[in-house]
């Protein structure tokens, strides 16, 4: 199920000079929102809690969850060099899966640690606020990616689709209606996180049960769907 040509490829695609700068821009944002934020209020269980929960989490994450899952795969559909990947000799679901392990890997590298060095600046890892929040980054990476690389399988706009869903139903409709809460990435990554740290500094509307459910069930379907997808699209013949 994993191919590491098409590893190599992907990674080499996605970690490119402008992607990759691209990719760093938050996470260096957030380190220096953390020193300055550390430097003019000393360590802050709740200030910390606030920034990796309101910045990392919220916008951050997705945002290079976005970057990468749409990155592993849509560029290649819109330009048409995806006609020669899928002219080797390689099952169409091993792509997927090959890219799905990329796109978590880098959205893992790019947003989990600078999660847990921004968590160190603000509060020293205080109440375990920051390994709470690195943990709620790794697992929201897993399901962002599926998600976001099943958009960028099925749609030439996948970055706007995933902009919208990242910025405006997570952040926006998350944040004033609660039933949506339900189905956000976020909380089920927060419901996760308040089982590392166990306080109520780190909370989820979401119970952790149903957060691991539906977190295994979206990262399934979507990545099965996205090989389905991928299935479809005709060698000689692209959109």
């Amino acid at each position: 199920m994993y191919d590491p040509t098409v590893a190599r490829l992907t990674y080499r695609g996605l970690l490119g000079r402008r992607r990759a700068l691209i990719l760093g821009a938050l996470p260096v944002l957030l380190i220096v929102i953390s020193a300055v934020v550390r430097a003019l209020t000393g360590a802050d269980d709740q200030v910390a809690a606030d920034v990796l929960g309101g910045f990392a989490l919220a916008t951050m994450v997705p945002i290079i969850g976005v970057i990468a899952g749409t990155g592993a795969i849509g560029p290649e559909i819109d330009d048409g060099s995806v006609v020669y990947l899928l002219a080797k000799p390689v099952k169409r679901p091993t792509i997927i899966f090959t890219k799905l392990i990329v796109a978590i890997a880098v959205t893992m590298a790019f947003s989990a640690l600078p999660t847990f060095i921004a968590g160190m600046i603000l509060n020293g890892n205080g109440q375990q606020i920051a390994v709470a929040y690195t943990v709620a980054a790794l697992v929201a990476s897993i399901a962002y990616a599926a998600i976001f690389l099943l958009l960028g399988t099925i749609t030439r706009h996948a970055v706007v689709f995933g902009l919208v869903y990242a910025l405006v139903w997570e952040a926006l409709f998350g944040s004033l209606v609660s039933g949506a809460r339900t189905l956000s990435v976020q909380q089920w990554a927060l419901a996760v996180a308040h089982k590392v740290c166990d306080n109520s500094l780190v909370t989820s509307d979401v119970s952790l049960t149903t957060a691991t459910v539906l977190l295994a069930a979206v990262t399934v379907a979507a990545t099965w769907y996205a090989g389905q997808k991928l299935r479809t699209l005709k060698l000689a013949g692209e959109e």
